[in-house]
């Protein structure tokens, strides 16, 4: 694509939207060529196209576009940061290229802005990462009033519309605040994320952090209908900013315009080392037989991550005259909720039919795949899913790992997965397969999100 060169009528522009490798094409004047070229290769091995920005590099000829979002090759000193919605920044020093991802949402008065440099926090099992973040604070429209920062763990068991006088189907868990303007004294240092931010921010930017406790429930939703409206059922996490006289006053109406949300998840993430898969066996006797159908299955290994394949061997030996007809493979998630009742709700996220028969007398071992995944459940309501953020997709809730000697009764949303085999045998004869008969094995499975490379 050419360049549009300087004239009489003004500074010449690069067009946007170009790809990343053009953006490595112009850097600084001299050795700065070969800065903007390293990082236009390492742009193009990360990504290829995305969304131009609006940032300006003054260090070069004209104005850099880049892409992916927010991307600028002079450590994104000059990238806007929009409301509710996150900015991927790439700051470049020598050779070395650090992503970071930065979130904010504003007040509606623009008064106060929440940044944070992530937004899911992960449960260790003993331990949970600290929430940091830094708020802008414009003190200019605060009229003599304080900001605050509130940390709410709430369980949604019931829809905004059905509330009735005035009670809603909500329980608040656990709640957090922490005064950031004026600031108080003894606050802790500042962690590296926050000494990013506030170089982002500026001096109108005051850190805070929390602790989330450990024995808390992680974010779990509970899919709701299509025609459904409002958050969904489930457990979920909100940072607010807001203005207020004090920190918790029922008779302080605080206004929306003075506050500002931002939705965070505690998830918990799959282990780094994994034992060996589960084993079960059951041997069936039938009625007008005096020999076993042997049944024999087990996994391919202790934990799954969400997407991947799971494999499933099973062994048959049947010593009978029946005929196993077909083999059918299910996975089962079943959802304990324990903050209010002890309801329990069990949906099939997989159900698949295999063809393979087994004769009479005969030996039979094979192992299966199958891939349990919301694509196929998404119109299951109840099903459990991983606390979602805004309308992004999200995943099936994953297995809950609980610390030894905790309260079950403040765990929130138990999550388990339990995979059944299940053979169709059939004596055959006059009546066919109206006599068919089943054997059924089960095997606890556990299914989780995958760890990062920088966790």
């Amino acid at each position: 694509m050419a360049t549009p060169r300087r004239g009489r009528g003004g500074r010449g522009r690069r067009p946007r939207g170009r790809t990343a490798v053009d953006a490595g094409k112009r850097g600084r004047p001299g050795g700065g060529r070969r800065e903007g070229a390293e990082v236009g290769a390492a742009l193009a091995r990360g990504g290829g196209r995305g969304a131009p920005f609006h940032g300006t590099s003054r260090g070069g000829q004209g104005s850099t576009h880049g892409v992916w979002g927010g991307l600028s090759l002079r450590r994104a000193q000059q990238t806007r940061l929009t409301d509710d919605f996150h900015v991927q920044i790439l700051k470049f020093y020598g050779s070395k290229i650090t992503l970071k991802l930065i979130y904010k949402k504003s007040s509606g008065n623009g008064s106060i802005s929440l940044f944070l440099g992530k937004r899911n926090f992960v449960d260790h099992v003993d331990r949970v990462d600290i929430v940091d973040g830094v708020l802008k604070v414009d003190p200019s429209k605060l009229e003599g009033r304080k900001v605050w920062v509130q940390l709410v763990c709430a369980f949604r068991y019931g829809q905004e519309d059905l509330d009735v006088i005035g009670l809603p189907f909500r329980k608040d868990i656990c709640i957090q605040h922490v005064q950031v303007y004026p600031p108080e004294n003894g606050q802790p240092a500042n962690t590296p994320t926050q000494d990013a931010l506030m170089k982002k921010v500026g001096e109108q930017g005051h850190p805070f952090t929390f602790t989330i406790p450990n024995n808390l429930p992680c974010s779990v939703t509970l899919q709701p209908a299509p025609d459904d409206k409002g958050k969904p059922c489930g457990v979920d996490y909100e940072l607010k900013g807001y203005i207020a006289n004090k920190a918790d006053t029922p008779a302080e109406n605080v206004e929306k315009k003075d506050t500002c949300r931002l939705i965070i998840r505690k998830i918990q993430l799959a282990p780094d080392r994994a034992g060996v898969g589960p084993k079960a066996a059951v041997s069936r006797q039938f009625m007008t037989s005096d020999k076993l159908v042997h049944l024999e299955a087990s996994l391919g290994k202790e934990v799954y991550c969400h997407g991947d394949p799971i494999k499933v061997k099973v062994k048959i030996n049947n010593e009978t005259s029946y005929v196993v007809k077909k083999i059918k493979i299910t996975v089962d998630q079943t959802a304990d909720v324990l903050l209010y009742s002890a309801d329990k709700y069990t949906k099939c996220v997989l159900n698949e039919e295999f063809g393979d028969s087994v004769n009479g007398n005969a030996t039979f071992e094979k192992e299966y795949r199958v891939t349990p995944s919301l694509a196929n459940s998404k119109e299951k309501r109840g099903l459990a899913l991983d606390g979602r953020l805004k309308d992004k997709d999200t995943n099936l809730a994953s297995t809950a790992t609980l610390r030894p000697g905790l309260n079950r009764d403040v765990a929130g949303i138990l999550v388990s997965y339990k995979v059944k085999v299940n053979l169709m045998v059939s004596s055959g004869g006059f009546l066919g397969d109206l006599t068919a008969s089943d054997v059924c094995v089960e095997l606890p499975l556990i299914l989780m999100s995958p760890k990062p490379a920088d966790v």
